[in-house]
């Protein structure tokens, strides 16, 4: 069983920065790629930003040089650092997990809300 609990989330600035922590337990084939979704309000959910345990890292595009995922392998943690933050950058952000070779199934967590203002 997966189990991904996000925090970290809250009202911010445009321009601003806020780090974001995703504690994860499980099947430790689930935990080896973790990634970063959001969806904001009406919209599909999104990938943001991926890691696997040996440190590749994916970005969309929209968050490439603002965004940094990294993570604690001891202490199966991942964050997202997030800066120079923008008003579009407003949604729940879930941490997710799974969907690759030994763990087909794809697994995140409630979600952390992040509120940007002008």
């Amino acid at each position: 069983q997966v189990q991904l609990v996000e925090s970290g989330g809250g009202l911010v600035q445009a321009g601003g920065s806020v780090r974001l922590s995703c504690a994860a337990s499980g099947d430790p084939m689930c935990l080896a790629a973790m990634e970063w979704y959001r969806q904001a309000p009406g919209k599909e959910r999104d990938l943001v930003a991926a890691i696997t345990s040996d440190g590749s890292t994916y970005y969309a595009d929209s968050v490439k040089g603002r965004f940094t995922v990294s993570r604690d392998n001891a202490k199966n943690t991942v964050f997202l650092q997030m800066n120079s933050l923008n008003p579009e950058d407003t949604a729940v952000y879930y941490c997710g997990a799974g969907g690759g070779y030994g763990c087909p199934d794809e697994y995140w967590g409630q979600g952390t809300q992040v509120t940007v203002s002008s």
